[in-house]
Order: structure tokens, then sequence, then C-alpha cells
């Protein structure tokens, strides 16, 4: 690269089109943005739904540098921004959605809202590994359930991305939790502090009556969508037990709700990126996260392997497939 003001980014030009890795200019902040020299990017399975053109809640039209999460330093201030020095290190999600570039490029111009400073535990690898997962995750279990200490919690898919963190922030908050998955994710679930849930082998019925004498759990995050939000309905305390959801796109009865007495929220963490409104909260949220996580508290499970730029496709290879063993992350 010899011209300064470029850098070097990742382009999908059309739907299901391959990453592309060119020369592209480099973003100047605007008033209320830093320039962030970005160390990595994060990889979601968002980010594989808008490549393929089926994610048109996201509004990024192609072709468009992919990458929601990310992790860098500052490399300059906007007009108006304080608080903030060139080199502090960051964490955020908030680039790739809305017509925004995306993390998967050497640079990126970010409203100073969305950030929050790098766990100091942490390294840029691990820190863009966590922020969609970690709102997502805050967002419902704090901000909507208002979880706390002596709650029963169900997490519905507990080893995935934002199962994994829910599942650490309900124990950091002192609740008894239980969670969902396969036989393969036992070890993982149990290793967060949950009670393993074998969905496969125990009903709805069986696992309330089990672990709850039938009264239902106080909180039940749903992170997989479609029979689990169903069946979170029907696993959920009669009349102060509150469900959530990061994925109820479906059509659904809310009788087995309704029944119960219990309350339902719905989680869309792209809200603030695609209107501007409630984009402090981001920010907050990942600082106070943070301090969970200094705490120890709070860990991304990552999956083992190294990823660059140019091995990029590899990463959205292993999310088709469904192969990833914890968060994506690729390396600028």
């Amino acid at each position: 690269m010899t011209d300064s003001l470029e850098m070097r980014a990742l382009i999908v030009d059309s739907a299901n089109a391959p990453l592309r890795l060119v020369s592209i200019q480099r973003p100047v902040p605007e008033a209320g943005q830093v320039l962030v020299r970005i160390k990595a990017s994060g990889v979601n399975p968002l980010d594989g739904k808008i490549r393929s053109g089926q994610a048109a809640h996201a509004r990024q039209p192609l072709p468009a540098v992919l990458g929601i999460d990310m992790a860098g330093t500052i490399e300059a201030l906007g007009e108006g921004v304080s608080g903030w020095l060139p080199g502090d290190e960051v964490y955020a999600m908030a680039t790739g959605i809305g017509g925004a570039q995306g993390s998967l490029a050497e640079y990126a111009a970010i409203d100073a809202r969305l950030l929050a400073r790098k766990p100091g535990n942490l390294s840029m690898r691990e820190a863009a590994g966590l922020p969609l997962v970690l709102i997502t995750a805050w967002e419902g279990l704090v901000d909507r359930a208002r979880v706390r200490a002596g709650q029963k919690v169900l997490i519905h898919g507990g080893a995935g991305g934002v199962g994994h963190v829910a599942v650490q922030i309900a124990r950091a908050f002192g609740a008894q939790v239980f969670a969902t998955g396969s036989a393969r994710h036992k070890a993982i679930i149990e290793g967060f502090g949950a009670t393993f849930i074998d969905y496969r082998q125990s009903s709805v019925e069986e696992y309330v009556a089990q672990y709850t004498d039938g009264e239902g759990f106080d909180i039940v995050y749903d992170t997989v969508g479609g029979e689990t939000l169903d069946a979170s309905f029907k696993a959920v305390r009669v009349y102060h037990g509150h469900v959530l959801s990061c994925l109820g796109w479906g059509q659904h009865s809310l009788a087995p709700l309704s029944f119960r007495g219990a309350t339902y929220s719905g989680v869309f963490t792209l809200l603030p990126l695609l209107t501007g409104v409630g984009r402090e909260r981001h920010g907050e949220i990942l600082r106070e996260a943070a301090r969970l996580i200094e705490a120890g508290k709070l860990k991304p499970l990552m999956d083992p392997r190294a990823l660059t730029l140019q091995t990029a496709e590899a990463a959205h290879e292993l999310l088709v497939c469904g192969a990833a063993q914890g968060r994506l992350v690729i390396e600028i």
C-alpha cells in the first residue's frame, strides 16, 4: 500500500459473491466520530446473511464491506468528541449495518457513543468476538427482564454465541442458570456453570417439573427461535415469568404465555444502529460488562483458528456448515 490515505478492505460485490481484497479510501471521522485502527473483526451469522442477500432488516446494501464487531485503537478524533485520546484501545458493535462501512478493513469511522474501552484482560481478538452477542444477551436479561439473585433462568441454546454469554451474565447477577443444548454441548454449558438440559431427551413438561417443581422458570431467554420460542411460552413461571427472544420473527400463538399470565420482550439489537436512537446505551452496556470481564466473571468462547483478511473466506464457510467451535474473529 503506497498511498497513506488508502487502506485494505474486504468487499462483497453482490449476493453470494466472494470476499474481494481491495485498496479503498481511508475514512475521515465526522463530527461525533472517531477513526479506529481496526485490529480484529468479529464474525457473526448476520454477516453471512447480509452477504447472501437474506438480511433486509440490516439495511446493508451490496456492494459492502462486511463486519459488525470490532476491536482496535483510536487513531483520530472528529469534531466535538471528548473523553477519548489517540491510542486508546476500544471495542464495539458499530459497523457493517445500515449502510455503514464494516470492520473487515484496516480503519473505520465510528460513532463515539458506541465505543467502550477494551477490557484489559482480553486480547484484541477476544474483545472483537463479544460486542454483538454481549449486547444482545445484556439487553434481554438486564435491561428487559431485570435478572437478579435467587431467580431460576433458562437459556435456550446455552452453548451458542448469545447463549454462552447469557449464561455467564445471569450467573454473575446471582441467578441459578439452566441451559438447553445437544449432548455435544454438555461440557461447554456445564463449564460456564449452568445445569445442562438435553432438549432432545427431555420434554418441556419434564424439565419444568424436574427443575422448578412445575412452577416454571422466572426468565426464559430464547436464542434459537421457531419452535424453541413456543417451548419458552410453556416453560415460563406463572404470573411473574418473563420470556425473551432475539429471534422471535415468526408467527407464534400467545395463548400458552397468556394462560400463564407471563410477559414477553423481543430483543432487536440492531435498532440503535439503524435509527440512531439509544446508541449511548450500547456503549454503556459494553462498559458495564467490561467490569464483569475484568473480574473474571465473563469470557468469550473462542474458536481456535487464526484468520486474517487473506483467509477470511474460511470463516464464512465455517458459519455456513456450522463447524465453528466458538466465536470466529479475523485479525486485521
